[in-house]
């Protein structure tokens, strides 16, 4: 069997520990850190960052007391040639997702690498490309859907317990201060809201409709209503998704206002609400038009990405190449919705051409 027909992991021991490597040491990376120090299994190996200060500090932070400290670089390649590694997390700006993934691919490493995957479907589909003909792993981080939470909500609309589906309302927002160098507003990191924080209430979108009637209906318009920043990108998009029959997706949002941040799935016995924070949430509600409330909790085991990694290290050791639960299609679906939806706003970067 050749390098590039054999997983990546395929030479370790079964029972070693799974040997995560991180590009972008920062507050996302935090998170994915904790959760890999808590899980069984497997330990963070290697951190890389262009600051290398920083960097070292991060890698000193998540070294666990009585074990091999963790190891700092700045230069990508020396991480993704050491052997030892067995998958890469890529928590970098949105803008820099490419190189670093596609440069991971190469290697031969797995690749879980944070929403949004990269800025535009043509990119992502190289990605994908790249991925199949080598035969490596690749998944966009998307949690949510990965959240015990909206295992349970599966349930209840396959169930039809809100009975038809008639509409979807969310917002994802938070008001950051402008600054036109930092990846929010800063095109040639692929800033703006969409690609931020919008891509919760898209994905949130295709999971409700994809639980509801086994597939995403077609779009059959689509309405954007946008306030760009100086910079070009998006501050803030109020849009409209017509799926047909009267059944549409509404969300809000925005990196320049605060919005109270739920999903609300309306049926027609019913609703569902996720009263805060839908895209990490851990309480639901379920309305009857006529009856009780029924509520739900579902604490997180660690900080809700432990789930994620999990599937991420079950695929690259059964020798999969994408996850069932956010396959590379999915990914390349949402990333077409966005790319319609900024050429509807008027927002274009300076890698759109790739």
């Amino acid at each position: 069997m050749s390098d590039i027909d054999s997983p990546a992991a395929s030479t370790r021991a079964a029972d070693a520990p799974f040997q995560w490597a991180l590009i972008g040491p920062g507050s996302i990376a935090r998170r994915f850190a904790e959760a890999v120090n808590r899980l069984d299994g497997c330990r963070l190996h290697a951190v890389c960052g262009r600051d290398a200060e920083r960097t070292r500090q991060f890698a000193e932070r998540w070294s666990p007391a009585g074990e091999a400290p963790i190891r700092a670089c700045t230069d990508p390649a020396q991480m993704l040639n050491d052997p030892a590694v067995d998958g890469v997390y890529i928590a970098t700006p949105h803008g820099q997702h490419f190189e670093y993934a596609l440069a991971a691919l190469q290697a031969g490493k797995p690749v879980l690498c944070e929403k949004s995957l990269v800025p535009n479907q043509a990119m992502g589909q190289r990605l994908v490309a790249e991925a199949r003909q080598r035969r490596v792993f690749l998944m966009e981080a998307v949690w949510t859907r990965f959240l015990p939470l909206y295992q349970d909500l599966a349930v209840w609309l396959r169930e039809g317990r809100i009975g038809a589906l008639r509409g979807l309302q969310s917002s994802f927002c938070f008001p950051a201060p402008y600054d036109p160098q930092g990846r929010l507003f800063n095109p040639a990191l692929a800033g703006g809201s969409l690609l931020d924080v919008g891509i919760y209430n898209l994905t949130a979108t295709r999971w409700v409709l994809q639980q509801a009637y086994g597939e995403v209906p077609p779009l059959q318009d689509l309405q954007v209503k946008a306030v760009l920043a100086p910079t070009g990108v998006d501050s803030r998009l109020s849009v409209s998704m017509d799926f047909g029959d009267g059944l549409v997706s509404q969300f809000i949002c925005g990196i320049d206002t605060a919005a109270p941040n739920t999903l609300h799935v309306l049926g027609e016995t019913g609703s569902i609400v996720l009263p805060q924070t839908f895209w990490q949430a851990t309480r639901a509600v379920l309305q009857p038009a006529r009856g009780t409330a029924e509520t739900l909790e579902r604490p997180f085991e660690i900080n809700g990405f432990e789930n994620e990694i999990r599937e991420a290290m079950r695929c690259v050791r059964a020798g999969e190449i994408e996850s069932p639960v956010i396959p590379h299609d999915e990914t390349l679906a949402v990333l077409g919705w966005m790319d319609r939806i900024r050429a509807l706003a008027g927002v274009r970067y300076p890698f759109d051409e790739r």
